[in-house]
């Protein structure tokens, strides 16, 4: 952090806490699953359909997502961060299962938004050096989130208002954003940028680089159907299929969440040292395999394992995928091409991964139908390797004008 201004490092720690927030308030779904088709009496089927029902929210977030082009990314992510918290405490406030997919459909879209908008804003700020560190640090702080919510789920769930309470508390940081968000200023590339308005919806698939975005959008779809589903369903699974205990389950996530913590923090760093090719390797790597391993018959060390790999695989995906989308268009479309690429395309394959896997448990059980979207991260490894140049250490201006 030493090459970084004092605005620099204030704007890291905003987009750092804006993001851990997010990574609670959507890792809850997961851990509260169970609990969720318990108090709504609800079957596996119609488990994995809710949650593909609140993913929608994900692929709309793409109309938001691409006025950040037009009104800035400042405050974009002031009005996504206000809205998802909103939508978060609501949904606690819900008393049938319609009213909890609304509210949490409206909370994955402006979720979804603020994720775009975070990375966008970071890669147009930061320099080229440091660009793969700080996207990756912020991703990671996400998981963080995430982790805290798997440890502090047990403990809420235990009062009185049962899965009621993860949601309040997923509410109460709003204020604290709200504080932080003080004295930020737009970033100066799209302050310097000649566009100030949104290009008309989906003009950007006849731009120049319509091959790319086509190329990206496959990438995230592949890598999103496998994301959306292989955490979502692993404490249901272990609960429902392999009849582990609460407390087993609790044990297994803990220890899998803290131990994928300095893989995940790392993925930034490796992405500036090896870059973005070679590090695809790796990471990619470790989510197959996390998936292939949590959703087996093994013993519970071998599960966790498992876990650990997949948690660090998949976040440490994201965290490849969204630099290197970053880097690979212009200014004045970065926020338009990200959202095509990551809500619009990307988020439709997560909509359909839980009801893939759900159709798939009838006949192949639970695990073997979640193992099956593992396929999506090598082939989009494979696409990577094949297709995306590499960007590592140069500015944005040069990266978006590589063939």
């Amino acid at each position: 952090m030493s090459q970084l201004s004092p605005y620099h490092r204030r704007l890291f720690v905003f987009l750092s806490v804006a993001s851990f927030f997010e990574g609670f308030d959507y890792y809850a779904l997961a851990q509260l699953l169970p609990e969720l088709r318990t108090a709504f009496s609800l079957s596996v089927p119609q488990g994995t359909s809710m949650a593909s029902f609140i993913n929608i929210g994900m692929v709309l977030s793409f109309f938001l997502a691409r006025q950040g082009d037009r009104f800035g990314r400042r405050r974009l992510l002031s009005w996504t961060i206000t809205g998802y918290m909103i939508c978060t405490a609501l949904s606690a406030m819900t008393v049938s299962v319609g009213q909890f997919a609304v509210c949490q459909l409206l909370s994955r879209l402006f979720q979804s938004a603020e994720v775009a908008t975070v990375m966008v804003f970071a890669a147009e700020e930061f320099p080229a050096v440091r660009r793969g560190f700080v996207l990756g640090v912020i991703q990671g702080t996400s998981s963080l989130g995430a982790i805290v919510c798997a440890g502090v789920t047990p403990i809420l769930t235990a009062t009185a208002l049962g899965w009621r309470t993860v949601y309040l508390v997923g509410g109460v940081p709003l204020l604290l954003v709200a504080y932080l968000r003080r004295n930020l200023r737009d970033s100066e590339r799209f302050t310097h940028s000649a566009a100030k308005t949104t290009l008309p919806l989906l003009r950007v698939f006849r731009s120049q680089h319509r091959g790319r975005l086509l190329l990206m959008s496959a990438i995230w779809a592949l890598v999103m159907f496998c994301t959306q589903s292989a955490l979502l369903f692993w404490k249901d699974f272990a609960v429902t299929t392999r009849h582990f205990t609460s407390a087993q389950v609790a044990s297994c996530m803990t220890i899998a969440a803290l131990g994928s913590l300095p893989l995940v923090f790392s993925v930034g760093k490796l992405l500036d040292l090896i870059g973005r090719r070679a590090s695809t390797v790796v990471v990619f790597g470790l989510a197959i395999a996390g998936v292939g391993l949590s959703y087996t018959g093994a013993g519970l060390g071998l599960l966790t394992v498992g876990v650990l790999l997949g948690i660090a695989g998949t976040t440490c995906m994201l965290s490849v995928v969204q630099t290197i989308t970053t880097e690979l268009f212009p200014t004045e479309s970065r926020a338009e091409s990200f959202g095509v690429a990551n809500s619009l395309i990307g988020r439709s394959a997560g909509v359909l991964s839980p009801l893939v896997v759900g159709l798939l448990s009838v006949r192949l059980g639970y695990g073997a139908a979640v193992q099956t979207t593992a396929l999506g991260p090598l082939l989009a490894m494979l696409l990577i390797l094949l297709f995306v140049p590499e960007t590592r250490g140069k500015e944005l201006e040069e990266t978006a004008a590589l063939p």
